[in-house]
């Protein structure tokens, strides 16, 4: 009975949270598998942030829980976001779980887990639901396991939990609790060691990652906590790039923008949610921030860092957005030119202080708005990647593709998604490509040959059979 399958819905910190619980439970003698029918433990790690993404997990379980016929001894459980939020709710809606862990206690799975399949096996009752949904203190440190198994060119790596922003709409500082950081040692300690497994690529997690450490670590030279962050993540050994995600606006002080100047390995990339292009609305979603100063970091980062990539968020249907707010977004949204992004429609959250004012915007409304500004998103993606067509990127080689044989898929340094024919052993690698073709989500080219010195296919071939 040791088999387990997570799915994990939600951000990047979930896919952190759940790797950590994979690896803590394989160090435990648990098998990880790929599929829920080859599962004895199905454990569903969850969101909040949106209504859609609760009712996708509410949904998934409600389906698991009839499994039960079949496999009697199954073993189910959710954790995260949505188990923190809705705790009994959730409990009251689905009885039959076995374990209930909120976003503080992950580290105590394979306790739980270890204690239910035990009471499991010996034939007894079977044993109550198990909720473990208390704050933990010191709980930012436990989320560091990685799998062992295998190599990640690419690697999250978690820095604080917990957010001290009130936004209206949002549900996670109830989830996940105040901020807490961790050491600054304790992080590159934890880079090292993904350095030396041959991770590449590092990015840095927080729910506002750039206010990491504001009450813990003071400021030096002038320099914020986050950037000493990435100063010291910057002179490890082996790693070649550092990505960081989610930031605030209201972080982006000079420091951290003079940053992209001052340090190469930084992607020139920023995920930078503005949410809303109307200061009536930025003012009434509780972001301390105005349209003019968010336009303002969007020019300083390009005076420091020309041809950087901007990605964003945006919630249409806030209430009492009206049409000359939305167009204010839509204005706000064109002018930028971003090239990726995430446009949500709005959906009240439990306990927001946003509850209240309640759902008003037609749901077609929301719809209408969410396609004007998907439509400016595709443009401006497809204009950004055709501009690459007959350029030679740096590819940090991520994995084969999904699709086609003897195709191999990368990043960019901007974080465009590039598919190519490669070998095996490129793996891990950072290798150039000749741009050939461009659609608005992905990159096909062809690698440069002569790029690759026979030096370097002399060491690329070593560590391919090292």
């Amino acid at each position: 009975m040791n088999r387990v399958y997570i799915k994990t819905y939600g951000c990047q910190m979930n896919e952190r949270d759940s790797g950590a619980v994979a690896a803590m439970l394989r160090k435990r003698g648990y098998a990880m598998v790929d599929s829920e029918d080859d599962a004895d433990v199905i454990l569903l790690n969850t969101c909040s942030v949106r209504e859609q993404a609760e009712q996708k997990a509410l949904g998934k379980m409600g389906h698991l829980t009839r499994l039960r016929r079949k496999k009697p001894h199954l073993v189910l459980g959710i954790m995260g976001c949505m188990a923190q939020n809705r705790g009994q709710d959730v409990l009251d809606r689905l009885p039959d779980l076995d374990l209930l862990v909120g976003t503080q206690k992950f580290h105590q799975v394979p306790d739980h887990l270890d204690n239910i399949i035990t009471q499991l096996q010996a034939q007894g009752p079977r044993p109550s639901t198990i909720v473990d949904l208390d704050e933990e203190e010191g709980s930012q440190n436990t989320i560091r396991d990685h799998l062992d198994d295998e190599r990640q060119v690419s690697a999250f790596v978690s820095i604080m939990q917990g957010c001290n922003m009130n936004c209206a709409y949002c549900c996670v500082p109830m989830t996940r609790g105040r901020e807490r950081a961790r050491p600054i040692e304790d992080i590159v300690r934890e880079v090292k060691e993904l350095a030396t497994q041959g991770t590449r690529e590092i990015t840095l997690l927080g729910q506002i990652v750039n206010s990491y450490g504001r009450r813990e670590i003071p400021f030096q030279s002038g320099k914020s906590p986050f950037v000493q962050l990435l100063e010291a993540v910057h002179e490890v050994e082996g790693i070649e790039r550092i990505r960081f995600t989610s930031p605030h606006p209201r972080g982006f002080k000079q420091d951290l923008i003079e940053a992209y100047g001052m340090l190469p390995k930084l992607c020139e990339y920023v995920h930078l949610p503005v949410q809303s292009g109307s200061n009536s609305i930025l003012k009434a979603m509780k972001r301390p921030y105005t349209r003019e100063r968010f336009l303002q970091i969007v020019e300083d980062l390009r005076a420091v860092k020309p041809g950087i990539y901007l990605s964003t968020d945006i919630i249409v249907g806030f209430p009492g957005e009206t049409e000359e707010d939305f167009e204010l977004t839509r204005e706000l949204f064109e002018s930028v030119g971003f090239d990726w992004g995430f446009i949500f429609k709005y959906s009240v959250r439990p306990n927001t202080s946003a509850e209240p004012l309640g759902d008003p915007i037609p749901k077609e409304v929301k719809e209408e708005r969410n396609q004007i500004l998907l439509d400016i998103l595709n443009k401006s993606s497809l204009r950004r990647n055709e501009s690459l067509v007959g350029s030679t990127q740096e590819i940090l080689v991520e994995s084969p593709a999904r699709r086609g044989e003897g195709l191999y898929t990368g990043r960019t340094r901007g974080f465009r998604k590039v598919i190519f024919p490669g070998k095996p052993r490129l793996v891990g690698e950072l290798v150039p490509v000749h741009i050939e073709e461009a659609t608005a989500s992905y990159l096909r080219g062809s690698l440069v040959l002569s790029g690759i010195n026979a030096q370097d296919e002399s060491a690329l071939q070593q560590r391919s059979t090292a």
